[in-house]
């Protein structure tokens, strides 16, 4: 009996710690003063000569989607990035993200794009896992797209821990 107790503990330690591992928010101050919460970027593609990472981030107003790919343009091609993002989610409908904002951080040794999820699609972003993401980064050559491989449920957990966090 006591080596059961003791299993259950031991389960319910290591399921409680990755639930709390999910949803560790962060958060940092914007250039314009207001306040960003985020998690750490995903893998969701990375190959020998590419790769994506992708995480929710939010205002507490608006979600949105960060991508960050590498290779990436330089500053000066990067900042004429402002197409829309693409993403095919596995409830067989395909969602049109508007371009919000291209950033460079860390001295420039990361690029970021940020993408405005629509109110009205926030249901199914935090429902059905991510398939493909089509990147059109007009004029530069880096037009792609993306057959997730890896962490395909990474958007959707995290808006989950974001909605989770306001309800309460």
């Amino acid at each position: 009996m006591r080596n059961l107790i003791f299993l259950g503990l031991i389960f319910f330690g290591l399921t409680s710690s990755e639930v709390i591992a999910q949803c560790d928010i962060k958060n940092r101050v914007s250039a314009d003063g207001s306040m960003m919460y985020y998690f750490d970027p995903a893998v969701f593609y990375t190959t020998k000569s590419k790769s994506l990472k992708i995480n929710v981030l939010t205002d507490k107003e608006h979600y949105f989607i960060a991508l960050q790919p590498t290779p990436f343009p330089s500053k000066k091609e990067g900042k004429k990035i402002k197409g829309d993002l693409t993403i095919h989610l596995a409830d067989n409908k395909v969602y049109k993200l508007s371009h919000y904002d291209t950033q460079y951080m860390n001295n420039d040794s990361i690029m970021q794009i940020l993408y405005l999820i629509d109110d009205k699609d926030l249901e199914s972003f935090s429902k059905f896992e991510a398939l493909v993401a089509e990147i059109r980064m007009e004029g530069t050559e880096f037009v792609r797209d993306y057959n997730f491989k890896l962490h395909k449920d990474a958007i959707l957990e995290q808006l989950i821990c974001f909605l989770k966090k306001e309800e309460n």
